[in-house]
């Protein structure tokens, strides 16, 4: 089996969501909050809700298609490691409240 890690993350799939995410500012500052409050709540130990919030949250921004364009969202998608983008975003939270 080949790896499909692409610049230090699972694969392109992952690395472009997370460059996505913190690529505007408003967006950047929404999942910042959203892992800082799933911090307070759930335990730095506990990125799984996060990154359930975090793949619901594209999800949810997504116009409907459907159709070959569906389908290849749909599989882009589902290559996407979200808990690995939710552990990323727990790591800086947990540097911000130790600074």
């Amino acid at each position: 089996m080949t790896t499909k890690e692409y610049n230090g993350w699972t694969n392109y799939e992952t690395w472009l969501v997370k460059l996505w995410m913190d690529n505007e500012e408003g967006t950047h500052r929404m999942f910042q909050d959203m892992a800082d409050e799933y911090l307070k709540t759930d335990g730095e130990d506990s990125p799984l809700g996060l990154a359930d919030a975090i793949k619901e949250a594209h999800q949810e921004s997504l116009p409907e298609l459907t159709g070959f364009a569906g389908d290849l969202m749909n599989a882009a998608l589902s290559e996407v490691n979200w808990f690995e983008i939710a552990e990323s975003l727990f790591e800086e939270a947990k540097e911000r409240v130790a600074a």
